[in-house]
């Protein structure tokens, strides 16, 4: 291509999304602090438990759009669309992986240092370095199997609503039977974990080749979604809690693999989106807010590649000091916001040195880089 050549446009930014990305990890930090933190007979912190085990059905569905808003919008071969995504989010993994392989271990050596290296090539190839490594995992396998998905959109065009109907169908199907028939589908999972959220997957991928008109639905349905949200979280505390009256533990009755999270899921992250849309609508790029989310938005990925360490070390240093000087339930809302705080610092000083890409899966730009990336470019 000569340099007079015009280039494809990139994929409109979508604000939106921005705002529904920051709440949806936001919550993630909710989950893990709350089962970290909460009495196993609290059946108040159990309840916004349930309330927040939506994270990652919204995570995937939003890793559906974003992967095909962006293809849509400027095509690329996978020899290229492949590096550039395992270098993104493939370093972070591997890097991540090792931390929280080897941090355990600072704290407590039982073992040789390079006994280590099998139960880190294990947990690589597995996704279970530590639990939240596991959505990274399965969002590389989702990268693995894009062109399917991308000539699934592209072959079923007219018929996208009989593909996300069908899709949830199963999608539902496949959670109650994990809920109701623990371990019937151990099968599915040896041959991918995208088995277990494919129709958000789906979903998500399917928006994004209608996201005008899907945005623009949005916009003209906020009361609706406001009101099907709100009956939609009441309905998913009823089950919680008939489930518990019906003798399953609490923790249990808050599982995220369940019909009912399936369902509210998709109401939770409608609503996410209708707020997302609010902001965008209003939204003054020059103004102090929106580099804050601007921000909040670059920093997510390391936040929540970091959160479990800090909330780790908390819960660790001094022989677990802090949940014997604050009694619960205030330790809940306390470690959530210091984990928060803390995520936010890693992520940060990250961001801003040479391991930028490999601990937050951003380049790093020297100051003056960003000049000349702004003087080229100012959109970004």
């Amino acid at each position: 291509m000569t340099n007079d050549q015009p280039t494809q446009p990139r994929a409109r930014h979508l604000y939106e999304l921005d705002i529904l990305r920051i709440l949806t990890f936001v919550c993630v930090i909710a989950v893990h602090t709350i089962s970290h933190t909460t009495a196993p007979d609290d059946i108040g912190l159990i309840g916004v438990l349930t309330l927040v085990h939506f994270t990652r059905n919204v995570f995937f569905a939003l890793t559906g759009f974003v992967l095909m808003h962006s293809y849509l919008a400027r095509p690329v071969p996978m020899r290229k669309f492949w590096p550039r995504r395992f270098l993104l989010v493939g370093v972070p993994y591997l890097v991540w992986s090792a931390i929280y392989v080897v941090v355990p271990w600072l704290s407590a050596p039982k073992v040789a240092f390079l006994a280590l290296i099998p139960d880190y090539l294990n947990a690589v190839v597995t996704g279970t370095a530590f639990y939240h490594l596991y959505f990274v995992y399965v969002t590389m396998q989702i990268y693995l199997l894009f062109p399917l998905l991308a000539m699934l959109v592209r072959k079923t065009r007219g018929h996208h609503v009989i593909v996300v109907v069908i899709s949830m169908a199963v999608q539902i199907i496949l959670s109650a039977f994990s809920f109701y028939k623990p371990g019937s589908l151990h099968w599915i999972h040896i041959v991918s974990n995208v088995s277990t959220y494919q129709g958000f997957i789906v979903l998500g991928a399917v928006l994004a080749a209608h996201a005008s008109e899907f945005l623009a639905w949005v916009r003209g349905h906020r009361r609706l979604i406001t009101l099907v949200t709100a009956l939609t979280a009441i309905a998913t505390l009823v089950v919680y809690v008939v489930q518990w009256e019906n003798g399953l533990a609490l923790v249990d009755s808050a599982n995220p693999i369940q019909p009912s999270i399936e369902v509210w899921s998709l109401a939770v992250g409608l609503a996410f989106l209708t707020i997302g849309t609010f902001w965008a609508d209003r939204r003054r790029a020059e103004g102090k807010f929106a580099r804050t989310v601007d921000l909040a938005s670059d920093r997510s990925f390391g936040i929540f590649l970091a959160h479990p360490l800090v909330l780790w070390f908390l819960l660790w240093v001094g022989g677990g000091w802090l949940q014997r000087v604050i009694p619960r339930p205030w330790l809940t809302i306390v470690m959530y916001l210091a984990v928060v705080a803390g995520s936010i610092v890693v992520a940060e000083v990250a961001r801003r040195t040479p391991l930028s890409l490999a601990l937050t899966g951003r380049p790093f730009h020297s100051p003056r880089a960003k000049r000349e990336i702004r003087s080229v470019d100012p959109v970004r």
